[in-house]
C-alpha cells in the first residue's frame, strides 16, 4: 500500500512531478513580495533560501518574516532552507548557529519542511529526530558542486541519508560529462525501485543535467526546482517552463 507524503493536498511521488521555486530576496520586503507572486502563480511549493537573507543572523528578523509568511501560504508549501557555503550556498554559519535558525523554523506552524545539509550537520540524526518532533518535515540534502561520484558513492550516499530517517532524500550533483547524468538517473531509478514510498529528490545540475530536473516522474524523483526572480542553482530552468515540459511528459505517460 502506498505510503507517499501528502502535505496541503500535494502528494509527493505519485504523477508529475511538484516544482518548487526558490525566494531569494536579501531583505523582507523582497521575500514577502516574491512570495506573494509566486502564491498568486499556483506554486507547488515555495523554498524561502535563509541564506540570502541580509539578516539570516537575526533570530527576531526570521520571525517576523515567518510570521508575514504564514497568511500567505497556507496552502503552499514552505521550505525553509539554510544553505551553507560549503553546499553551494550564500553565508557561512558554525553548525550550532544553523542549528538554531532550523529550531526557529520548527517552533513556528508555518513550516513544512526544513532543509537540513545532512553531512555538514554535527549529529544530524538526533537533530532530524528533534525537528520531525516539533512537527516539521525533514529533507536531508548534500550538494556536490564539484563533480558527480561513481554509482557506487551516489548509492551510498542515498542510502546513508535514507537511513538518518529524514522524510526526504535529496542528492545534488555536478555533471563533467552526459555519462554523469545517466549515472545519477540510473541511481534515482534503483533507490525508488527499492524504496517506493521515500520520498526522492535528485537532480543533476548545470546545462548538462537539465535532463534530471524534467525526467522526475520516469526515474522517481518527485520534486524539481525551478527558478523564479533569481535562480539558486546553475541548470534551473524558469517557473513557467519548466510546468509546460512536465505537463507535456505526464500527459505522454497518461496515454
Amino acid at each position: 500500500m502506498e505510503n507517499l507524503l501528502c502535505i496541503k493536498g500535494r502528494v509527493l511521488g505519485k504523477g508529475k512531478p511538484l516544482v518548487c521555486v526558490p525566494v531569494m530576496g536579501k531583505t523582507k520586503e523582497e521575500i514577502i513580495k516574491e512570495a506573494k507572486r509566486l502564491v498568486w502563480l499556483h506554486a507547488d511549493m515555495i523554498e524561502w533560501r535563509v541564506d540570502a537573507f541580509e539578516n539570516a543572523r537575526s533570530m527576531n528578523a526570521i520571525r517576523e518574516v515567518l510570521d508575514e509568511l504564514k497568511p500567505l501560504v497556507k496552502d503552499t508549501i514552505l521550505v525553509y532552507t539554510f544553505r551553507s557555503k560549503n553546499q553551494g550556498g550564500l553565508m557561512s554559519l558554525e553548525p550550532d548557529e544553523i542549528y538554531d535558525i532550523h529550531q526557529i523554523a520548527a517552533e513556528t506552524d508555518v513550516v513544512d519542511f526544513v532543509d537540513l545539509e545532512y553531512f555538514e550537520a554535527v549529529k544530524p540524526e538526533k537533530e532530524i529526530r528533534e525537528l520531525q518532533e516539533m512537527g516539521v518535515h525533514v529533507i536531508a540534502s548534500h550538494h556536490d558542486f564539484e563533480q558527480t561520484p561513481e554509482r557506487g558513492v551516489i548509492r551510498m550516499l542515498l542510502e546513508q541519508i535514507r537511513e538518518s530517517g529524514a522524510d526526504v532524500v535529496k542528492l545534488a550533483v555536478m555533471p563533467q560529462s552526459m555519462q554523469d547524468v545517466l549515472d545519477l538517473l540510473e541511481e534515482t531509478s534503483f533507490f525508488h525501485e527499492q524504496y517506493p514510498d521515500k520520498a526522492l529528490i535528485t537532480m543533476s545540475m548545470g546545462a548538462k543535467g537539465a535532463v534530471s530536473r524534467v525526467a522526475g516522474e520516469f526515474f522517481g524523483s518527485c520534486v524539481t526546482f525551478g527558478a523564479g526572480e533569481q535562480a539558486s542553482a546553475p541548470g534551473q530552468l524558469p517557473m513557467g517552463e519548466l510546468e509546460q515540459v512536465l505537463g507535456i511528459l505526464d500527459k505522454s505517460i497518461s496515454r
